[in-house]
């Protein structure tokens, strides 16, 4: 049986143009796509985490997420590429839609 292809991180040229597609996101090092969300206590940040769950797990890719008082912290990348792909940029927008 054929082992699967790994998938290839995209170039810093592609992230930079990538990230114009989802303003609100950063990616401090080129490998990760990350943004903070804002809340007004723990109980709504929670909420929002667990709807950004549901969201992954329906297109199977996982971001980190940190959940503290009054705010989410939402991180995307592609272990499997080392990096950043289309995937990650994909995901986030759809964490902008909720």
């Amino acid at each position: 049986m054929p082992m699967p292809r790994r998938k290839r991180p995209l170039e810093a040229a592609a992230v930079a143009t990538l990230l114009a597609t989802v303003p609100a996101w950063r990616s401090p090092d080129g490998k990760r796509l990350e943004r903070e969300f804002r809340f007004p206590d723990f109980r709504s940040a929670l909420a929002f985490a667990n709807r950004v769950g549901a969201v992954a797990d329906a297109g199977d890719h996982h971001p980190d997420l940190l959940v503290a008082w009054g705010k989410v912290v939402v991180a995307f990348t592609t272990h499997s590429a080392g990096g950043l792909t289309e995937n990650d940029f994909a995901m986030a927008a759809k964490v902008d839609a909720l």
